[in-house]
């Protein structure tokens, strides 16, 4: 029970902070709205169990050892993470426009969560510490990655809401701007402390 207790603290912890992931969550949902934003939402929440199959099976570890691997994954995401803090800062205020065809689709918050760098290592940092199942390794990294699941899930419609429910607080045209362009700058924020520590620079 302290396992799996711990488990939680250390799991909240993680994902429930401010990062490349959760932070686009919120900016897109102010941007865009709750509604809007659910598809790239779940495309977060789905990359980001595929990193945790992945790290738990060791497949990561693999990958990211692999010469030149690594830089090209933390350089995507922040090229990404770039381009989505322009969309979200240029977005206009919610309910101006019908602007179906520039949020953030499903596939968008998978992309990103499959190279988020945080991801990685947190999963990593939060996962090895915990044994769910003792003496078996498969129904461990079954037990941790529901989990994983379950938290996740509700942590990122969470920020999703908070920043949708933002957006109506300052519904505003001058208000609303300023409000995508500091999420905006919040996502810039969040990739320049990510990307040294995950090329070990910092």
């Amino acid at each position: 029970m302290n396992q799996l207790f711990g488990l939680v603290i250390a799991g909240v912890a993680m994902f429930g902070s401010p990062g490349p992931a959760v932070l686009s969550v919120a900016a897109t949902g102010a941007a865009f709205g709750f509604r809007a934003g659910l598809p790239y939402a779940a495309g977060i929440v789905t990359g980001t169990l595929i990193v945790a199959a992945m790290v738990l099976s060791g497949i990561a570890g693999l990958l990211l050892v692999i010469p030149g691997v690594k830089p090209v994954i933390v350089i995507v995401a922040a090229l990404y993470i770039l381009y989505l803090a322009y969309r979200i800062a240029t977005a206009p205020p919610l309910g101006t426009v019908t602007r179906s065809g520039h949020t953030p689709k499903f596939v968008n918050g998978l992309a990103l969560a499959l190279a988020n760098p945080k991801a990685y290592a947190g999963i990593g940092a939060v996962f090895s510490p915990h044994t769910l199942v003792a003496a078996d390794p498969l129904w461990d990294g079954i037990a941790k990655l529901s989990l994983l699941a379950i938290i996740i899930a509700i942590i990122d419609p969470v920020w999703l809401l908070a920043g949708s429910a933002l957006a109506r607080l300052f519904a505003a045209p001058k208000k609303s701007r300023w409000l995508n362009i500091t999420f905006a700058l919040a996502l810039l924020v969040a990739i320049l402390i990510a990307v040294p520590g995950a090329i070990g620079l910092a």
